[in-house]
Parts: C-alpha cells; sequence; structure tokens
C-alpha cells in the first residue's frame, strides 16, 4: 500500500494531466509520482520530453491542483481512491502501459478487484433500437445472474440498458464514468447512476466535480477494455465508440465478441463489421461465458424441437417418404419409389401404420392425417 505522499501526488496528477497521458505514464514509471508532482509544481527545468507549451500547461493546472480536498470529497461521499500499489488495484489495467490510470476513483462497497476477475464489458449505440435494448438487458441479466460482473458506461442506449438488466436480478455491475465518480452524467441516468453507485461499482479516473469532455469519453473505453475479460459489442454504427473499445480489447488480447442484427439497421453494420473479422458472434449469456470463463463453461447446445419422424428407422423413412403427399398407391409403385423390394415395403408400411403415420385403403397405402404433417426433410 502506497505511504500517504504517494497517493497525495497520484490525487494530484489524476487533476494535472488527462486520463492516459502516455508522457506523464512515462514520468511515473521513471521518476515516481512525488517528483514528477514536484517538478510540476516547482520551478526547475521541464521533465524530458515535453515542449515548452505542454509544460506550462501542466504547471497551470499543477498549481490549482488541491489533492487533500479531492480525497476529502471523495471520502465525503463514501468513496475512496484506489493506487496501483494498493491490493484493490485490478492487475489487469498494468497491461495499459503507460497509459495505465494514475489511480481510480471508486464509490460502491464492492472491491473492484475481486468484482473485475470475473467481468464482461457490454457496449454499444446511445441511439439503439428497440432490439438492442432488449438485447443489451438480457444479456446484463444473463450474465449477472451467473455471477458475472457487468461493465459499461452508464451512457444512453446500451450502456444503461446492460446496467439495469444487471440490477433487475440483483447481480454485480460496474459503471466506468467519463467525469468525476460523484457527477450524475448523463443526466438523464441520474437515478441509474445512483443505483450502480448504491448496489454496485462506480470507477472514475478523473477526480470529484470534474465534467466530461469528448476526448474523456474515448480515454475511458481503454479502461473498460482492459478492466474486462471480454467485451460485447450490441448495435453500434460504422463510426462508433463502442467500435473504439471494440479495438482497444482485441489490442490488449481480450475476448471481442458482437450480438449481430437486422442487416437493414446502419446500427448492425458497426457490429457485422467486428464479425467479418476478429469477434465471435454470441446471441445469450451462455455463449459469453463460453467465450471467457474457465475450461469447461460451455454454453448448452442448441437443437431444433424433435417430431415424431425423427424416432424411425432409416428403412421405415424412406418408404414413408417414397407416399404421395395427396391420394394413395399401391404397393408396387411404394416399392419402385423407394427402390425398396415389395416386401421390405409392406413390412415397413405396417410397422408406420402403428405408428399412425400410414393407413390402407384396400390394396392402396396413403398418408394419414399425421402422416401429412411431418413433410420430408
Amino acid at each position: 500500500m502506497p505511504e500517504e505522499p504517494e497517493r497525495l501526488a497520484r490525487a494530484a496528477l489524476t487533476r494535472i494531466a488527462e486520463p492516459g497521458d502516455e508522457l506523464v505514464g512515462k514520468w511515473l514509471a521513471v521518476h515516481g509520482a512525488c517528483a514528477v508532482v514536484a517538478a510540476l509544481s516547482g520551478s526547475g527545468p521541464p521533465l524530458s520530453g515535453a515542449g515548452e507549451r505542454r509544460w506550462a500547461g501542466l504547471r497551470l493546472r499543477a498549481a490549482r491542483a488541491r489533492p487533500h480536498a479531492d480525497l476529502a470529497a471523495i471520502a465525503a461521499s463514501g468513496g475512496r481512491f484506489v493506487c496501483p500499489e494498493d491490493p484493490e488495484w485490478p492487475r489487469q489495467l498494468d497491461d495499459l502501459g503507460h497509459a495505465r490510470p494514475f489511480g481510480l476513483w471508486l464509490r460502491g462497497e464492492p472491491s473492484l478487484r475481486l468484482w473485475a476477475l470475473r467481468s464482461v464489458a457490454v457496449v454499444g449505440a446511445r441511439a439503439c433500437t428497440e432490439y438492442g435494448a432488449h438485447c443489451a438487458a438480457a444479456l446484463g441479466a444473463g450474465l449477472a445472474e451467473h455471477g458475472w460482473t457487468v461493465v459499461s458506461g452508464a451512457a444512453y442506449g446500451v450502456d444503461a440498458a446492460a446496467h439495469r438488466g444487471a440490477l433487475a436480478v440483483r447481480g454485480p455491475t460496474a459503471g466506468v464514468l467519463a467525469c468525476g465518480a460523484d457527477v450524475a452524467y448523463p443526466p438523464g441516468n441520474q437515478e441509474l447512476i445512483r443505483a450502480v453507485g448504491e448496489r454496485g461499482l462506480l470507477i472514475a479516473e478523473l477526480p470529484p466535480g470534474d465534467h466530461p469532455t469528448r476526448s474523456r469519453f474515448v480515454l475511458r473505453n481503454r479502461v473498460i477494455a482492459a478492466l474486462t475479460r471480454g467485451t460485447v459489442v450490441v448495435e453500434a454504427a460504422l463510426r462508433s465508440g463502442a467500435l473504439v473499445t471494440a479495438r482497444r480489447a482485441l489490442g490488449l488480447g481480450r475476448q471481442l465478441m458482437g450480438m449481430p442484427g437486422p442487416v437493414t439497421s446502419g446500427l448492425s453494420q458497426g457490429v457485422h463489421e467486428l464479425l467479418r473479422g476478429e469477434a465471435t458472434v454470441v446471441t445469450d449469456a451462455d455463449e459469453v461465458i463460453e467465450q471467457v470463463g474457465m475450461v469447461g463453461e460451455l454454453a448448452p447446445e442448441r437443437r431444433a424441437p424433435s417430431v415424431p419422424r425423427d424416432a424411425l428407422s432409416p428403412g421405415a423413412a424412406r418408404v414413408l417418404e417414397a407416399l404421395p403427399g395427396r391420394g394413395a398407391a399401391e404397393l408396387a409403385r411404394i416399392a419402385c419409389s423407394a427402390a425398396v423390394p415389395p416386401d421390405e415395403v409392406r413390412a415397413r408400411l405396417h410397422e408406420l401404420r402403428a405408428l399412425g403415420f400410414v393407413e390402407r385403403d384396400g390394396e392402396c397405402w396413403q398418408l394419414t392425417a399425421s402422416g401429412k404433417g411431418h413433410p420430408i426433410g
């Protein structure tokens, strides 16, 4: 667990630098958080790699950083600040390298590290269709019922539906925000975000009170991809933030999955492009778990409904197929059509009559009403 100065320095960096700033991440790896903040707060020369203009911008932010106040604010809202050296830190975030978060601001009781061990990201279009919302909610509920944490961005559309699906079955869900953990954005999802914070986890790279920007939404997606075992895309246009998450997941070696949609919908095009590449088709929670779970966690085999005709022996089925769909036929005609000797045809016809497929009309044979209900194929 980091000492207090290190924690304060990392908290300060979440307000000084933008999420995923790889140059600051390199400085952290070389000098440590305390030295980086000291350099940014002092009057010394710039650290290597920063131009004069950029250094001046970081210095300006450093002068306004108040890490003590930010830590007090998150504690007052029932939250906490987690650093990479803390036991609660999910080690899979280290796969981001120098773009790893400086720290995470959390709200919610569960352990982030434990919840992230079995987690799946469900992302997709904000302006999703009813089909997309239904699929996302069903997927969220199914994954949560199996004990998997549903991770998404608490945005409108697919994100919200996935969270609501998990909450509906009282399962685990976590929202990764592009703002402070105490900011409800988007405002229309205020009640949903509150529920996720009370019954699940809210995760933010930005300090308390900070608001989102367009670039922060994109940067947030790398955390969603790295935190989880795999990402499922449910509805996405060809230009979609969900595809950013998908590409991140693929680059990090995570499982990438997509739910197919109507080919006539523009919101299916992005998903279908993924499916034409390296993504795997999934249609429910069982199929997702088969991709991201342990060896042996297989989805149930799908089978078509059985019909009485399935129980017939190959010989009986062949004779049944030889009978005309309408009217009756003599035994010789049936034998010719089936290419089976007459004696065997006669035995098969009596077998089929006992099962209710055919009936006799004098010297001829014909299908019963039941037999007509079981066509060839």
